[in-house]
């Protein structure tokens, strides 16, 4: 038998949505228009296709930037970084643009294969919640990805970061979707 809830938290619902909402107006808010601008051109420059890459919560936003990029033309692809630091680094070539994405910026597996990229003179993107990162300074182009705080209530959860992450993306990618005039044909 279930049990009957008298009390249905649907205010906290509304509240965390607006919590989230905020994340994501902060988040253009904070986005420098230098490092967008350089983030812009080389996408919209790259003659080969994007990778993107991240681990956790992390990686699931890469994947869906990945589809999202490839529903409006790009060639877009994931590259999972334990995959990419066993081999699979040999899918970008120079003509690409790589995508990193971690809120805390010090994810070991990306910084692991930023010299590798390095080496190949690939540019890199950050979609990055930590400006004082590790990653932060060894990638070419920052998108501050930071929040203040997390929807979860425990502040651990990634739940506002992942979502600001996503809505960068998007955001990126329906701004070059009008870059390149890209029709319903």
């Amino acid at each position: 038998m279930h049990s009957s809830i008298t009390s249905v938290p649907v205010n906290q619902v509304v509240e965390l949505l607006k919590l989230e909402a905020t994340a994501i107006n902060q988040a253009a808010e904070r986005l420098q228009i230098e490092q967008l601008e350089k983030a812009l051109n080389l996408l919209i420059n790259c003659q080969g296709k994007v990778v993107l890459t991240g681990v956790g919560k992390s990686g699931i936003v890469a994947k869906k930037i990945a589809a999202t990029l490839c529903s409006i033309g790009n060639v877009a692809v994931y590259l999972h970084p334990c995959d990419a630091l066993h081999g699979d680094l040999g899918i970008i070539t120079d003509l690409d643009v790589v995508i990193l994405l971690s809120n805390s910026g010090e994810t070991q597996e990306l910084i692991e294969i930023v010299p590798h990229l390095k080496h190949r003179q690939v540019p890199i993107i950050g979609i990055l919640g930590n400006l004082g990162s590790t990653l932060a300074y060894r990638v070419d182009v920052v998108l501050d990805a930071s929040v203040d705080r997390e929807a979860c209530p425990l502040n651990l959860a990634p739940t506002s970061c992942s979502s600001v992450a996503s809505a960068i993306g998007d955001a990126g990618a329906m701004t070059l979707m009008q870059m390149r005039s890209i029709t319903p044909q």
